[in-house]
């Protein structure tokens, strides 16, 4: 049953990343790749890795999406036309996919109790951590102890991109308060109404007559 599980989150992935690559729309674009990493974190929940599984729903599906839709909001949703052929693109994606299933190739099998970090890291994290840390959940001391600079590194990826989209909305605030608004509503006569484009051309046609 697990396995049939996997192969249908596999192929939904697949279908997904398809779709991201082929949309044009920015916004539609986001909420595929929010799909995605909701996809993703279903197949490391398979893979008993709860705590990958909160952090890829948290950061990919959560945080990074606020973000991207942060900056949409300012810099709108339509992708420009590329500039160039999509074909060197393409030729170092499958050669990059490639290169890594072939390293992907002398991994150990998934679950086999035989396995390197499961004959010395394991046992290692839970004889000893509690001793060491002094905090009974495992996962949470892996996080925040062992894989403390690991955690930290993510937070300031996250963080960084937080402020980066703040100063891109800060400036799109500020540009628009210097624009000038040109159109004849915007100038108000003596009386303190707007004056209208119909009044705006009789006192020029009088200035006119006047100077004549």
């Amino acid at each position: 049953m697990i396995t049939v599980v996997d192969i249908t989150l596999l192929i939904m992935l697949a279908v997904t990343a398809v779709a991201v690559v082929r949309v044009r729309n920015l916004f539609g674009a986001t909420m595929l790749m929010a799909i995605y990493s909701v996809l993703t974190a279903g197949l490391f929940v398979t893979m008993d890795a709860m705590d990958v599984a909160f952090t890829e729903a948290a950061v990919g599906a959560g945080i990074s999406t606020i973000l991207m839709l942060g900056t949409l909001a300012l810099v709108g949703s339509e992708e420009a036309a590329p500039r160039h052929r999509p074909i060197v693109p393409l030729f170092v994606t499958v050669v990059t996919g490639a290169i890594l299933i072939y390293g992907s190739l002398d991994m150990p099998a998934f679950g086999n109790p035989d396995n390197p970090a499961h004959q010395h890291v394991a046992p290692y994290y839970l004889e000893e951590s509690y001793d060491e840390v002094g905090i009974p959940n495992i996962v949470t001391v892996v996080l925040g102890s062992y894989r403390g600079f690991d955690t930290m590194g993510e937070v300031a990826v996250v963080f960084t991109a937080l402020v980066g989209v703040l100063l891109i909305l800060a400036r799109g605030r500020s540009d628009q308060h210097r624009t000038v608004d040109l159109h004849p509503s915007a100038f108000e006569a003596d009386t303190g109404t707007p004056a209208s484009r119909e009044e705006l051309d009789a006192e020029g046609r009088e200035g006119e007559t006047d100077h004549g």
